[in-house]
């Protein structure tokens, strides 16, 4: 392949100098010639690149409408390039504050696909198997495509489903599991954190996009909450179906009219309104402690008046784009943030529209160490938008980037069906789209900086920062107007630092020795010389089973089995250890074998001292809403460790644990909880693990513990 293009550039190098030149005539050096003339006419045709022509007018097919009795507005965009149809209806709910059963809508719409009053959910996904469709619900309606000749078939299924959906229990507990999951991941994700809080700070608790789901607001929703949104609001007065593909308005009507005719408008629909939420007066820190990250999640972020169709939306784009826009690589921030200072994989900005409130964001994941001087670098590229007239090459080089996207984007029948609806819903002109690059290549760098200048606030933002709280929150106390940084807990609510000062007496050891008190005593914990227990957990929906085994002094075995076979093991016997998975097995030796032997110790808290590990109080910290004296130890070796323990009950809940492996950190920690009492000790039976390497948490659920038990000796043998 390499060859091919080595010929084909040497040819067109070959072409370019042998070729003669318009108006001009060739001399050559042929032996024995002498009478070919030169003509020292100028040469022109490739001494400027060709003028770009006009831009062209997309021809995105021609959108008819007409209304259902019921208040149903059908669009339909013929397009016969595929023999393919796609359906995108449009619910147009107002904004809902849910307040205590956040996340019900979500739930909703997720629920409409589970089954209606004649089909189970195996029957609906096995009917758009079937003929190769697809079928999409949410809280705000459904996307449908197939091959045109499965038309019938497809609306049969979607129909009913819009129509009959029956909101099984099963279902919803089966969603309401995944939900749970979901929440106990973003607790763990610095990105998820940062858009929650971000979302809370920009909007605020009292507005609909201000607010999250969480496991206290998910565990309040019922079916009837699933079942009342649909009810109210699943009308076909405030909704829109958008056909596009290989359809005919004199096709679509009939089928329309059949399959979704009988279904029932309300007039009881009521539009809510929130007040309109404001940039802060002067930049604000927002910060979420993430004890042990080695990064920070930079957020900046605030709202902005920024309409659909407005004249600013495509001037704007073209600065966004400049500033951080994901689409256009060489954009300032990714140049400054990745190419010239190496602080981070990438940094973006985007400026979005809404018919409520927009906003605007740049953000970066950044090393601890440099979030300080990212946050500068932002604020550096803020202020250059605003006083710095692109020049005219790279105005173009961005408009070229845009273009580009705006066409391959078209590619998508969903596209144009999404084109359509925000042409009607919003009223813009019927030419809006196809006129798009007409007026992309119409802005000029003057109007550029104005959009600098109205939308680009870096002295009203809030700066989200979710991160290492000893390590970054200090240094960021420049950037705050007020001088002081706000701390939030991981569902955005404000923490008072205040009450969070070490009570006079409390020491790292005190707390240490109030854990080991707590449950059970020093005594009792001495006297345990055997441990067993068995846990079990899911995995990518596979059911996996653990059992740990403990002897005194050295013996350590733990085996992870699915069903039935031993996917992997980790045993130590004395000086001796081996690990084995997939069919492999290694010995276990140096620093790898110290680690293992403190696998072996029950109850590490019993041997801090004759271990000589240093315990240092931090100080308080919240832990999912739960207040923990948070206590650094450092092992003779130089391993170190973060434990959370309650101040309430002592009992310890948190654990964060660094390693550095290939020149990078992973951090893992362990959440405690559910604390039993097995023999007058207490045991945690549930601890759900987080690892960087990791894809999601995985949560353990204890099934029994035995100590002082007789174990079998061959669980620890090593071959």
């Amino acid at each position: 392949m390499k060859n091919i293009f080595f010929f084909c550039f040497i040819s067109l190098l070959f072409f370019t100098q042998c070729t003669p030149k318009l108006g001009e005539t060739v001399k050559k050096d042929i032996p024995g010639s002498t009478d070919m003339p030169v003509v020292d006419k100028p040469v022109t045709f490739r001494s400027a690149p060709p003028v770009a022509g006009p831009a062209p007018r997309i021809k995105m097919g021609k959108a008819e409408q007409f209304r259902l009795d019921n208040g149903l507005q059908v669009i339909v965009v013929e397009n016969r390039k595929l023999p393919r149809v796609s359906y995108q209806l449009f619910v147009d709910a107002p904004s809902i504050h849910e307040r205590s059963t956040a996340g019900a809508i979500q739930l909703a719409g997720d629920m409409l696909n589970k089954g209606t009053a004649s089909k189970k959910k195996s029957d609906i996904d096995e009917s758009i198997d079937y003929i190769g469709a697809t079928l999409r619900t949410s809280a705000s309606g459904m996307y449908a495509a197939s091959l045109k000749r499965h038309n019938t078939a497809l609306l049969e299924v979607m129909s009913d489903v819009l129509l009959n959906p029956s909101f099984p229990q099963e279902e919803f507990d089966k969603l309401v599991k995944q939900y749970n999951s979901n929440l106990a991941q973003s607790k763990d994700d610095p990105s998820s954190l940062s858009r929650n809080i971000s979302n809370q700070v920009v909007y605020g608790k009292n507005h609909p996009y201000g607010e999250s789901m969480t496991e206290e607001t998910l565990a309040n929703i019922t079916i009837a909450d699933a079942k009342a949104y649909y009810k109210d609001y699943f009308k076909p007065n405030i909704s829109y179906l958008i056909i596009v593909g290989d359809i005919s308005l004199n096709e679509a009507k009939p089928m329309v009219e059949k399959y979704f005719g009988k279904w029932e408008a309300s007039s009881n629909v009521i539009n809510k309104t929130y007040k309109t939420p404001v940039p802060p007066n002067g930049a604000t820190v927002d910060f979420v402690n993430k004890s042990g990250a080695v990064q920070s999640v930079i957020n900046i972020t605030y709202p902005v008046d920024l309409k659909p169709g407005t004249p600013d939306v495509i001037k704007s784009s073209v600065m966004n784009t400049w500033l951080g826009a994901g689409v256009y690589f060489g954009n300032r921030l990714n140049q400054n943030l990745r190419e010239t200072n190496a602080y981070t994989y990438g940094a973006r900005s985007s400026l979005n529209t809404d018919k409520e409130v927009g906003y605007f964001a740049a953000g970066a994941s950044v090393r601890n160490e440099v979030t300080d001087s990212s946050v500068i670098e932002f604020m550096n590229e803020f202020k250059y938008l605003r006083n710095t007239r692109i020049d005219e090459a790279e105005l173009q080089k961005v408009k070229n980037v845009l273009s580009g996207a705006f066409g391959r984007s078209l590619e998508s029948p969903e596209t144009i069906a999404r084109f359509a609806l925000n042409t009607a819903r919003y009223k813009l002109p019927a030419d809006y789209y196809s006129t798009y690059l007409e007026k992309l290549q119409r802005v000029t760098a003057d109007d550029v900086m104005a959009m600098a200048k109205k939308y680009i606030r870096p002295n009203n933002a809030h700066i989200v920062v979710v991160g290492n709280k000893d390590e970054v929150a200090d240094k960021l106390v420049p950037f705050a107007k007020s001088g002081k940084v706000n701390f939030y807990d991981y569902k955005g609510n404000l923490l008072k630092m205040d009450d969070e000062v070490i009570p006079a007496g409390v020491t790292a050891k005190t707390v240490v020795e109030d854990y080991i008190n707590a449950i059970g005593g020093r005594k009792k914990l001495e006297a345990v010389k055997s441990f067993e227990a068995e846990m079990a957990t899911e995995m990518q929906g596979m059911a996996l089973k653990l059992e740990l085994f403990q002897m005194t002094p050295d013996k350590y075995a733990l085996f992870v089995s699915m069903g039935g076979n031993v996917m992997q093991a980790e045993v130590m016997n004395g000086d001796k250890g081996l690990v084995s998975g997939m069919g492999n097995s290694k010995k276990v030796e140096g620093a790898e074998m110290e680690n293992m032997k403190d696998k072996a110790i029950t109850f590490p808290e019993l041997t801090y001292a004759e271990a000589g590990v240093k315990m240092d109080l931090k100080g308080i910290e919240m832990i999912e809403g739960i207040k923990a004296y948070k206590i650094e130890t450092t092992s003779p070796k130089g391993s170190k460790e973060t434990h959370f323990y309650d101040v309430k009950t002592s009992l310890k809940i948190h654990t964060i644990s660094t390693e550095e492996e290939g020149g990078q950190k992973m951090v893992s920690t362990r959440a405690l909880s559910n604390y039993k009492d097995v023999d007058g000790i207490l045991f945690p039976h549930t601890m759900t693990v987080t690892n960087s390497a990791m894809p999601m948490p995985m949560k353990m659920e204890t099934k029994s513990i035995k100590i002082n038990g007789d174990i079998d000796q061959s669980v620890f043998s090593i071959d």
